[in-house]
């Protein structure tokens, strides 16, 4: 793949979130999680953790007590009954919706631990990052294959709840949850230029 070929892949990927109702192939995800585990990761420790999801029950479960929590959140903040009921419910139809959900945890297990509480929140966000680097991976490699993907950030506002709910080793904290199937819209989304975001030294 030639360096043009790159940029246009990452050019043209969107993020979509209504998909049609058919399954992603086993060797498809497969191909999801190869990509993913090759990020860069922090000491080369792969803190990453992956839970795939099918199920329409398990999906079910999930969205109602993510659901449950962005109600609550939102109350708190004041927010008039109409809109926490449509966040909620545009978040419910997003998870429920889509025919595969990868939810990428982190996992300290394996990282450094220092005496100071300086280098021990360095050392999760070195983690964080590589978590996260293993989604953009999982995000290309799903472009790549003529689906459509959505990482959704909400697990970070109820990790607690969706490790409860899915039975998650007691080290997996989760971090975000991407949603994919064959796409079933188009999107166009315009970047601000890369000089309008950098300076020189």
């Amino acid at each position: 793949m030639t360096a043009a070929d790159l940029l246009r892949q990452m050019r043209g990927r969107r993020s979509l979130r209504r998909y049609h109702a058919q399954p992603v192939p086993q060797d498809q995800i497969a191909l999801l999680l190869e990509a993913a585990i090759w990020a860069p990761s922090a000491h080369n420790r792969q803190p990453w953790r992956f839970v795939i999801m099918q199920d329409e029950p398990n999906k079910r479960e999930l969205a109602a007590v993510m659901g449950a929590r962005l109600r609550q959140d939102l109350q708190a903040d004041g927010q008039p009954d109409d809109l926490i009921e449509a966040d909620a419910r545009r978040s419910y139809e997003r998870i429920t919706s889509a025919p595969l959900l990868i939810l990428l945890c982190m996992s300290l297990q394996d990282m450094d631990v220092y005496r100071d509480a300086r280098r021990n929140q360095h050392e999760r966000s070195m983690a964080q990052q590589s978590v996260a680097m293993a989604g953009q991976n999982i995000l290309l490699m799903a472009h790549s294959l003529g689906l459509g993907a959505c990482w959704m950030c909400a697990p970070l506002f109820c990790g607690e709840l969706v490790a409860q709910s899915l039975e998650l080793p007691p080290d997996w904290q989760p971090q975000g949850l991407i949603t994919l199937g064959y796409p079933a819209q188009q999107r166009q989304r315009k970047r601000a230029s890369w000089e309008s975001r950098t300076t020189w030294r």
